[in-house]
């Protein structure tokens, strides 16, 4: 039986309003930023920004600017950040900005670079971090924080003006980096606080186009004063141990047009249900987000297990719902700091709801805390490099839902899809995953799409297909293309590159469903395959029959004169596509290891399995990889050069040594809320396995030590120093061998010579089988036994690659 699902994109609603809002950009910036009621331009451009988070704070200094190298090249076009207090003025009346605190350091790369940065100044930032990132000092003074209270207001005012001094000249004025302040985080009932810190902002110096404020939860905010941002995650650590996957994550998997989520920070203010009534700016505001997951936090009640594609599913499903901006928290992991009074972790020693680990906030994001590239970064990369071509037409376009739409939360057998049009063309999605339980195939789906303003429907594809389980895609509908119409595609826009003066538009291919090409025959004079058929119907000509690859390439010749190439990539090949500015100009580069760009230099990062890269189109000698010259073979339409002297760095196994076995586990203690609180420190000495690893000498620098390990907490130590952390949940445990806390003690004696001098000492906790901890399926052995089952090291390479 075919199920055809139908859907009518109405005519535009009118023009958005536009100069309601005090937002100014800077006079006489060539590309002023503002702000309708329904998108942003910027240069009188729909503009759709991605904007990912990384704190510097969390991260070595002079690792940073290639991290942001690696989020530019994610497609991430604005780096957020918070700047954390605590990390900065630990001690009252020192502020400090140097090493990896250096705010303006950090920002000045993010210019350097072309990326936009946004400061989220707090004071108050959560994070994970004690005191939300208040100091100890802020809390004693017997003020009551994050009201105006004029005793905290005298703490947080020199703070700002410290913030203004770092970040003097990096505004738009002055053409720097700054797009966007945010003041203070997730306060929902001060509406007049939000206004006060931000006035305190700007008279101490602080100047953007836009200052934002976290949205969810019914938030109250002065009137038109911040840009309302949203979130949505896939997981939540803040949640009760044994309350299930959470209604309010679950909600992000489903099109809907509600902006607000109430279950963000839900553990640190009430909770008000939601129905199905407006959303409260929805009429004056775009639908933006900061706080998209790119991952989840691990507390020790609440461990959840996030796949790549629950993220790249959400990604996906808030662009079909009407996100005019994708913001992720996090996009890149880090470490916390080391403090000189405490620990800077959030737990509940100082009465927060969880207990986080004391060093590691990974958050298994897409760039992992070391810098490890995840299969969320090239899932998300896929989405960003849609948006950075076709973004300034999908912000415009309005979310129009289907006339049969899922009866609830937990219907999981109508087909979840919607439609961004604006009346004459769109883009269609389609969301058939979901964390936990597996969403069923659709066999025999079509779609009928009407456009009101253009007359006429599209029904399509030409044959019923089947909607794979686990699928999430987006097809282009009655897309322009250098003149030629492409009446649909099943295949996603990957992004276009110029090839010889053609116009290639690179399409990803969805696993399970054949591609398909409808062309609208009055915009082609002739058109050749590389194999399949072209197949005239009516007034549109169907290509069908491709086999996806770097070969898959339809050439068309355009009744206009121009020339078009569609190029239809393979599922796992696109994957592996990152497009940038490479020896003198824009190209597509397909590679299995992480790609950047820098100027007039591409560098790959791997492990040196993969031993090639491809580029479209080529440059005109082949480049030289490490000082040697490439050597060059056809693949499809690429050129395909070998990476001279790649293969994995050999290295023996890890020597991993049994010192002590695990005792009986600790009872579990209770803390905030009645949850399971992380043990104490005194029980890793007495009940603990212990191991010693011995780090042989010539390791490459950025060497990972990958484990496999089952238990409660561990930890890792270079003499008595605490190095690493990690609550099981059933994910790998890295640590870098050459990483340690900037501020540590004896920290440059140990880098230098007493890891290898002392070897690296694993603690690993047993868990009592009654604690009231949520664990994932994937760490279902935790309870069983306390112990290190497999260990390997991870060499990571760079390669540069100039040109020839």
């Amino acid at each position: 039986m075919t199920h055809p699902h139908r859907l009518r994109v109405p005519s535009p609603a009118g023009p958005p309003l536009t100069g309601h809002l005090p937002f100014a950009d800077a006079p006489g910036v060539p590309d002023p930023i503002e702000v309708t009621s329904r998108w942003l331009t910027r240069g009188g451009r729909a503009w759709f920004p991605v904007s990912g988070e990384f704190h510097y704070s969390r991260y070595p200094a002079g690792e940073w600017e290639e991290e942001l190298l690696k989020m530019k090249a994610g497609g991430v076009t604005a780096v957020a950040s918070y700047v954390i207090w605590i990390h900065h003025e630990e001690i009252e009346g020192r502020v400090r900005f140097d090493g990896d605190r250096d705010l303006r350091r950090f920002a000045e790369l993010c210019a350097r670079h072309g990326l936009d940065f946004i400061p989220r100044v707090g004071p108050w930032s959560h994070a994970e971090v004690r005191g939300g990132g208040l100091p100890d000092w802020v809390l004693a003074r017997g003020c009551t924080p994050r009201t105006d209270d004029p005793l905290y207001l005298a703490a947080v005012r020199p703070w700002f003006a410290a913030i203004a001094e770092q970040l003097n000249g990096l505004d738009r004025a002055h053409g720097g980096p700054i797009v966007a302040i945010q003041i203070e985080n997730e306060l929902y009932d001060q509406p007049g606080h939000l206004l006060t810190l931000k006035r305190m902002a700007q008279e101490a110096g602080l100047s953007a186009p836009l200052w934002t404020s976290t949205a969810w939860g019914g938030v109250r905010l002065p009137p038109d004063e911040l840009l309302p941002l949203y979130g949505g995650y896939t997981e939540a650590f803040w949640t009760e141990a044994d309350g299930g996957w959470p209604d309010t994550c679950r909600k992000h998997f489903f099109f809907t047009h509600q902006r607000d989520d109430e279950g963000i920070g839900s553990d640190l203010r009430p909770v008000r249900v939601r129905g199905s009534e407006p959303d409260a700016f929805a009429d004056r505001f775009p639908w933006a987000t900061c706080e998209l997951g790119g991952g989840m936090a691990v507390s020790y009640h609440r461990r959840p297990y996030v796949d790549p594609d629950d993220i790249g599913a959400l990604g996906l499903t808030k662009i079909g719902c009407g996100s005019v901006w994708q913001g992720y928290y996090m996009f890149h992991g880090g470490t916390n700091p080391a403090g000189e009074l405490s620990t800077l972790q959030e737990s509940h020693a100082t009465g927060y709801p969880n207990d986080l680990p004391v060093l590691t906030y990974d958050f298994q994001a897409p760039l992992g805390e070391y810098g490890q590239y995840r299969r969320t970064y090239h899932e998300l990369r896929l989405q960003h490099l849609l948006l950075a071509d076709f973004g300034h037409l999908i912000a415009p376009m309005e979310s129009t839902l289907p006339e049969r739409q899922p009866d609830g939360q937990f219907d999981r057998e109508t087909l979840r899809w919607a439609v961004r049009g604006d009346g004459t063309s769109g883009f269609l999605f389609v969301n058939n995953h979901q964390p936990h339980e597996q969403l069923p195939e659709h066999p025999e789906t079509s779609f009928t799409v009407e456009f009101a303003a253009a007359g006429g429907e599209l029904r399509l594809p030409s044959a019923p297909v089947t909607v794979p389980s686990g699928a999430y895609f987006c097809w282009p509908l009655r897309l322009d293309v250098a003149g030629l119409r492409l009446e649909w595609a099943t295949a996603q826009p990957v992004c276009t590159v110029d090839v010889d003066g053609r116009t290639v538009l690179v399409l990803a291919a969805t696993d399970g469903i054949a591609p398909e090409l409808a062309l609208d025959a009055a915009t082609v004079a002739t058109v050749r395959t590389p194999g399949g058929a072209v197949t005239p119907v009516g007034d549109r000509l169907l290509v069908t029959g491709l086999r996806p690859g770097t070969d898959a390439l339809v050439e068309v010749d355009t009744a206009g004169g121009g020339r078009v190439g569609l190029l239809v990539l393979d599922a796992a090949t696109a994957r592996t596509a990152y497009r940038g500015e490479a020896w003198g100009a824009e190209r597509l580069v397909l590679s299995g290891d992480g790609v950047v760009f820098d100027r007039d230099e591409v560098r790959l990062h791997g492990s040196g399995a993969a031993t090639s890269f491809a580029v479209l189109p080529a440059p005109e000698r082949a480049p030289v990889v490490d000082g040697v010259t490439a050597e060059a073979v056809a693949d499809g339409v690429f050129t395909r050069y070998a990476v001279p002297g790649a293969s994995p760095v050999e290295v023996s196994a890890p020597e991993v040594t049994l010192v002590r076995a695990a005792g009986p586990a600790p009872e579990t203690v209770t803390g905030v809320l009645g949850r399971a609180s992380a043990p104490a420190d005194k029980h890793f000495d007495t009940v603990a396995a212990e191991y010693r690893v011995e780090v042989p000498d010539g390791l490459p620098p950025g060497t990972l030590l990958r484990l496999r390990w089952s238990g409660d907490v561990g930890r890792a130590y270079v003499g008595e120093t605490l190095v690493a952390d990690q609550f099981c949940s059933g994910r790998v445990w890295d640590i870098g061998l050459d990483r340690l806390p900037a501020d540590a003690p004896r920290a440059e004696e140990l880098r230098a010579e007493g890891l290898r001098a002392e070897g690296l000492r694993l603690q690993v906790l047993p868990l009592h089988a009654q604690a009231q901890v949520h664990l994932p399926e994937q760490a279902r052995g935790a309870r069983e036994t306390a112990a290190v089952t497999h260990a390997e090291w991870i060499t990571r390479r760079t390669w540069s690659i100039r040109a020839g």
